[in-house]
């Protein structure tokens, strides 16, 4: 099996084809609702793009993996980045941010985040959202993490700060009477007969009005699934996070960037050599508020390897860890923040003085043994400054996107920032194509059947249909129906890829240890190819074999962009090649499936993105 190596080429394949890529396996929807617009997730880059949509008077849908109130959005602790506070400034919040991108931030995306920031928040308020505040002058409380040089980080209930804000969009979603539909896993993008976006497919988990199978036909589709940190065996990210926005794009024909660049947050509750699954996070916000990061013998060894020692850049740390773990030996080095003393602990982080205790351990009187885990995704699925992706009427947001904000490395606290900027400028992108009749055509069409997105069936109702897709759209990628192709892995492939990207592709990464992560993959593919070409069998479709599917395929993604980025660069660690080569290497990798399954990896010319290709171009989309 061929590599490639030396400098990237404007188009160069991944080294192996696997079988047609086509939708997931899964039983023909048995019922249909229609929208102007379906939002996948509902994290706070759904939820505000639910409720901008629908205030401009569109007809919204949010489908939910879980319930309504379990996005990935409540599992944030440290809080909201923005230039609130006094002297403070959109201009220092751009600095700190494009340094902790090493060199591969898009500078007019962070722009757009730093300066539409601040307002943004002070909407979220408006919203309900309440932030720890000063009992005295009712100012908004600030902390600092780490890459910040100011106390820039709004927080609530001390360390609960995405809780609250998932509080306060979900009561303002319910308010508004928005439809949902929760515990339902998304499964493919349908497309109408122009290869526009027409809805999605997705399982309903349960029995009701909407249960198994079913699709809600929409001519915008806004992707705010979160993250993928399940490939890993060790986590901070939610049993959900199984890359399936990733996934879903990558089927439909839309461009991923810079998946590579796996965020491990340095601090991570050390549960034992053999934990496995979500791990308690300590917040960087410990780290702000004064704790230091010591090994065995009480030493700082973060002085002198940064100017910020324990608040430099994530990755700075989290490597800063990995190499005094190595030299001493150790599984995990110490979180000291035992001078804060009882009443800090309780008052400013109960959530993690809970965690902690919970695991036998009491952060006031004893260090918090911490080891990096995998913790955020700064690229994913390629879009412009309106959360456009390459598939017309595809949007996304939020950590399933890649805007370009993040580079190399997120900058600590910027994410629900960017989920919130970038959510409320899809929402004005999508209400403006409406007025303009663009969506409203399409959901005109998808209605009467065109297309292979077109269905017959009867109307139950509003907006609400039941009954069979056609069968002569089964065959098509992203049309209704199950396909005839790739496997479905088996649920228990989960496992085994968390274990190939763990010790393959985690923390540290070589040619070597990416190389034979790659082959493992394939291998777990080529078995199941085997059994359905022998025996025409597979695994039955279910929740536990689309997520491995879907686990599978953001591996293989990940695994070939690490293997092609030959250098060291924010936080993507190659020990192979551990210097940055900005004169190779300071440009993104895109990254999009072939029909036969094959990855097709190319660069671009610079680190700014070009455009994708959507309708309505606008002066916006990046040069």
């Amino acid at each position: 099996m061929s590599r490639p190596t030396g400098r990237p080429s404007a188009a160069a394949p991944a080294p192996r084809a696997a079988t047609p890529a086509t939708a997931l396996r899964a039983p023909a929807p048995g019922w249909a609702i229609e929208a102007d617009v379906v939002v996948v997730g509902s994290g706070v880059a759904g939820l505000t793009v639910a409720l901008r949509c629908a205030a401009a008077g569109a007809r919204v849908t949010v489908v939910t993996k879980a319930r309504l109130d379990d996005g990935s959005t409540r599992w944030a602790q440290g809080g909201i980045a923005a230039a609130l506070g006094e002297g403070d400034t959109p201009e220092q919040h751009l600095d700190d941010t494009l340094v902790a991108g090493a060199g591969l931030c898009d500078e007019r995306a962070v722009r757009t985040l730093v300066t539409e920031g601040p307002d943004a928040v002070r909407r979220l308020i408006a919203t309900g959202a309440r932030f720890d505040a000063d009992d005295d002058t009712g100012e908004i409380l600030l902390t600092r993490e780490g890459g910040h040089h100011r106390r820039r980080i709004a927080h609530a209930g001390g360390d609960a700060t995405g809780a609250e804000i998932s509080r306060a969009l979900v009561e303002a979603v319910r308010a508004a009477g928005i439809d949902t539909v929760e515990n339902a896993l998304v499964l493919d993008l349908l497309k109408d007969g122009a290869g526009r976006t027409a809805g999605v497919t997705l399982h309903v988990m349960g029995e009701g009005r909407r249960d198994g199978v079913g699709a809600v036909r929409a001519g915008a589709v806004v992707l705010a699934t979160g993250g993928m940190g399940q490939i890993f065996s060790a986590t901070t990210n939610p049993a959900v996070s199984t890359g399936d926005g990733v996934a879903l794009a990558l089927r439909a024909g839309a461009e991923v960037s810079d998946l590579e660049f796996v965020q491990f947050h340095p601090t991570v509750l050390w549960l034992g050599p053999e934990a496995e699954g979500q791990q308690p996070l300590v917040s960087e916000a410990v780290r702000g508020e004064g704790a230091h990061l010591v090994d065995a013998d009480g030493v700082r060894f973060m002085r002198g390897q940064h100017e910020l020692a324990e608040l430099a850049p994530r990755d700075i740390v989290a490597k800063g860890i990995m190499r005094r773990m190595r030299e001493r030996g150790a599984e995990h080095m110490y979180l000291d923040a035992r001078h804060f003393g009882a009443e800090m602990w309780e008052r400013r982080f109960p959530t993690i003085l809970a965690a902690c205790r919970t695991h036998g351990i009491d952060p006031v009187t004893e260090p918090i043994p911490v080891a990096p885990a995998a913790h955020y995704a700064s690229g994913g699925v390629r879009t412009d400054l309106r959360g456009r992706t390459t598939v017309p009427g595809l949007y996304a947001c939020g950590e399933v996107a890649c805007t370009g904000v993040h580079g190399a490395n997120r900058l600590a606290s910027n994410s629900l920032l960017e989920g919130l900027v970038f959510a409320e400028r899809i929402a004005e992108d999508i209400t403006e194509g409406i007025a303009e009749g663009v969506t409203e055509d399409i959901t005109e069409g998808i209605a009467a059947g065109a297309g292979p997105a077109g269905a017959a069936g009867r109307t139950e109702g509003p907006g609400e249909r039941t009954g069979p897709s056609d069968p002569d759209a089964t065959d098509t990628p992203g049309a209704l129906g199950a396909p005839a192709g790739a496997p479905l892995l088996a649920s228990e492939a989960r496992y085994e890829i968390q274990h190939i990207m763990t010790h393959g592709a985690g923390v540290l990464r070589s040619a070597e240890s990416l190389a034979r992560a790659a082959d493992r993959l394939d291998r777990v593919h080529d078995d199941a190819a085997a059994q359905l070409r022998r025996d025409g069998k597979t695994a039955e479709p279910g929740v536990e074999t689309w997520e491995a599917t879907n686990l599978h395929l953001v591996a293989r993604v990940l695994v070939a962009a690490a293997l092609r980025r030959e250098e060291t660069r924010g936080c993507h660690w190659r020990e192979d090649r551990p210097e940055r080569d900005d004169a190779v290497w300071r440009r993104h990798l895109l990254v999009t499936l072939r029909a036969d399954g094959a990855l097709d990896v190319r660069s671009t010319d610079s680190e700014a993105f070009p455009p994708p290709t959507t309708p309505r171009a606008e002066t916006e989309s990046r040069p």
